[in-house]
């Protein structure tokens, strides 16, 4: 799986891991399969089951199946991981991240909830860490955006600070996931543009309009 991740596009790796794509298979060639793999990879996260994933991806839930069945077979190690993860939160009522916030586990419990916390909290841990190596070594972070931080600094010192910014971030991977480092990506606006996300622009008119 981190070889996969560290192609540069984990979904397609998949697929070719899977022997689903030939090894020179590319995002244009093999866009389709690809999309399927993709919704595969992120619905197991959540602990999807093979007949959400069938209306996701449009197939019968035979077709489904068989990618979580894939999914099973190649990442392995995941699975058993993810599986202890369960075991251990089910035996001992409760489960704690790399620096020890706690998750109490109370009687019937969701089993997705539980193999997705470690995936969920750990990632937390990685954005407090990055903010607070960030903001003790003088970047100005506006707020954290979901599993992103929003920074600002003046015109002639925004690229520093922000190679600096993605320093921080991917030594926080590295610290929570035992020397694994994470990718980042950037995006820079400059005034008197403002930073836009298009899944928000129908709020953001909304909240003007009102204002």
């Amino acid at each position: 799986m981190m070889e996969a991740y560290e192609t540069g596009d984990s979904y397609l790796a998949f697929a070719k891991q899977a022997g689903a794509v030939p090894e020179d298979a590319t995002k244009e060639t093999h866009g389709l399969i690809r999309d399927q793999f993709k919704q595969c990879v992120l619905g197991v996260e959540y602990g999807i089951a093979d007949m959400s994933l069938a209306v996701r991806i449009g197939q019968l839930p035979i077709v489904a199946r068989h990618l979580l069945r894939l999914h099973h077979d190649v990442y392995h190690v995941f699975w058993q991981w993810s599986d202890t993860a369960l075991d251990h939160a089910m035996l001992y009522g409760w489960q704690s991240t790399v620096f020890g916030w706690c998750n109490r586990v109370f009687p019937n419990p969701n089993p997705r909830s539980i193999r997705n916390f470690h995936m969920q909290a750990n990632g937390a841990e990685m954005l407090r860490l990055a903010c607070c190596l960030g903001t003790e070594n003088g970047i100005r972070i506006c707020a954290p955006v979901h599993d992103a931080v929003l920074i600002t600094a003046p015109i002639a010192e925004l690229a520093a600070d922000i190679v600096t910014m993605r320093h921080y971030m991917e030594q926080a991977s590295a610290i929570v996931l035992a020397g694994f480092k994470l990718a980042t990506e950037a995006k820079t606006v400059l005034y008197p543009e403002r930073y836009t996300d298009r899944r928000g622009e129908k709020m953001f008119a909304k909240v003007m309009s009102l204002l």
